[in-house]
């Protein structure tokens, strides 16, 4: 089994585990305070029916139902008085409510993410750990009171947890894709200023307002979050069709018969590859993922087409004319200036570029050399390591090989001799 495997086995037994005692211990000892339970249940249900029309890469696609269970993790009063429910019917709770939610989504055929299920029994269950057997033992109320200590210390609680489910979320990313670590808990930190934030801060919010007002305050508080999932929602179908726009635009070359069909988005998926094995992240990824897909955009001004569009194959001062020329056509797009500063550095002395230019050459190159080559990517990889005095940074080739490896383009890769 590959350690990839037993880190996601892992996780999953473990969410697994956790379940199965929340379920036994509920149906043993049954329900404490059923309406509370539920009400937190029938509102995670709904946080996950308002999954409809999520778009594909959402960090948290049912922040509702993340807020929900993360309030009901942390209530340990409402208007009726002090709560008595534990850890293990907090779990209990935490899954039927989401079970029910979801068995929508799975009639039309879209099935749950074993992966963030898991991470939001984990997650859940640790800050009900923290929360209740202090809370329970009278800790808590003894310390911080009522006031706004205790409002704090849910807010830092909650924040320990985001900052858990970050980097369970990023550990499980380094087993499906094997991508750096460090990257990818970047980018999960950095959605945590997101959407992330508005669910700890509405959980904390629901949790102090049902101690208060009881379960009238759910729906309450429900609006803010609802009218900040929409707005993030819109955010990012706007950033999805920007892209759609881009990749329209990037197969012009295809359609008017300069590049082969689909060379724009074997570059662009495979260049995101590399450039996560290199340790982008964030914005740098986007304008490595916008910069590859227009690499051969400059062919558009050419009188006669680049035989089968392979630029890689051209003299360097011709390379260099087609990369300036594409620059000046992204400038015009409204795309960031980083795009069309990649685009025009691309075929440059690779200790001169960026980078993402580094990059988006060496990929391009590999492209045209497999679909040409006899050998296919082996043959391809050769190449481009005897091109690394001048034409390709080592780094990136190597890179690009352990990617390969991975996703089994290539059954044997060497590595690069010293020097």
């Amino acid at each position: 089994m590959k350690p990839g495997s037993r880190t996601v086995g892992a996780v999953h037994g473990s969410a697994l585990l956790l379940t199965l005692a929340g379920f036994a211990s509920t149906l043993w000892y049954g329900v404490d305070e059923p309406g509370n339970a539920l009400a937190f249940g029938v509102l995670i249900a709904l946080g996950e029916l308002a999954r409809w029309g999520a778009l594909p890469g959402e960090r948290e696609p049912a922040p509702l139902a993340a807020a929900g269970a993360l309030a009901y993790a942390l209530l340990g009063e409402s208007a009726d008085g002090t709560t008595t429910h534990g850890v293990l019917q907090i779990i209990a709770v935490v899954v039927a409510g989401g079970l029910a939610g979801i068995v929508p989504h799975v009639a039309r055929g879209e099935g749950p993410d074993l992966d963030h299920l898991a991470r939001r029994i984990l997650t859940v269950g640790f800050a009900a750990f923290c929360f209740q057997p202090l809370y329970n033992a009278g800790e808590v109320t003894a310390v911080l009171g009522q006031g706004p200590f205790y409002a704090l210390f849910l807010l830092l609680l909650l924040g320990l947890t985001a900052l858990c489910d970050a980097v369970l979320a990023a550990l499980m990313l380094r087993a499906r894709k094997g991508y750096p670590y460090g990257p990818l808990l970047r980018d999960e930190l950095r959605a945590l200023l997101g959407i992330g934030s508005a669910v700890c801060a509405t959980g904390t919010v629901m949790a102090l307002g049902v101690a208060v007002a009881g379960l009238w305050a759910l729906p309450v508080f429900c609006v803010p979050l609802l009218l900040t999932q929409l707005s993030f929602r819109r955010y990012t179908a706007v950033r999805t069709t920007n892209r759609q726009t881009i990749a329209s635009l990037a197969r012009a070359t295809e359609v008017a018969g300069y590049t082969p069909p689909g060379h724009a988005r074997r570059v662009a998926a495979l260049s995101g590859a590399v450039g996560r094995e290199l340790g982008l992240s964030g914005p740098d990824l986007t304008v490595l993922e916008y910069a590859a897909l227009m690499h051969d955009i400059g062919q558009l001004s050419l009188v006669d087409p680049v035989p089968e569009g392979a630029t890689a194959l051209l003299p360097a001062e011709e390379q260099r004319r087609i990369a300036l020329l594409g620059g000046a056509v992204v400038r015009q797009t409204g795309v960031p200036a980083a795009v069309a500063l990649v685009v025009e550095r691309q075929a440059d002395p690779y200790r001169e570029q960026p980078l993402p230019a580094r990059i988006v050459r060496t990929v391009n190159a590999y492209d045209d050399l497999a679909r040409g080559s006899a050998c296919g990517a082996l043959t391809a990889l050769e190449q481009l390591r005897l091109g690394t005095a001048r034409d390709h940074h080592p780094e990136v080739v190597e890179s690009l090989a352990r990617v390969l490896a991975r996703g089994g383009g290539v059954e044997s890769i060497a590595p690069l001799p010293p020097g």
